[in-house]
């Protein structure tokens, strides 16, 4: 059973880094595109991409929080 929380903790670490990295990725290049095309709303592009990346990080606090009470069921 230990064996099991361990696996679980490791994949919800590990997935929700590489599925935050990937979506924080996808968002600067989203924003990057915006502002080449349009250089006079790079101030709202930029505080919208501001907000995203926030949001986008709480998602890997939240699995890394969810691995850390799998972690804590083990010892």
């Amino acid at each position: 059973m230990d064996t099991y929380l361990a696996i679980g903790a490791g994949l919800a670490m590990g997935l929700a880094a590489l599925g935050c990295g990937l979506a924080q990725g996808l968002a600067t290049y989203g924003a990057m595109q915006a502002t080449g095309r349009n250089p006079s709303a790079a101030g709202k592009v930029q505080s919208q991409l501001v907000l995203g990346l926030g949001l986008i990080e709480s998602i890997a606090l939240y699995g890394f929080v969810i691995g850390f009470m799998l972690l804590n069921k083990i010892a």
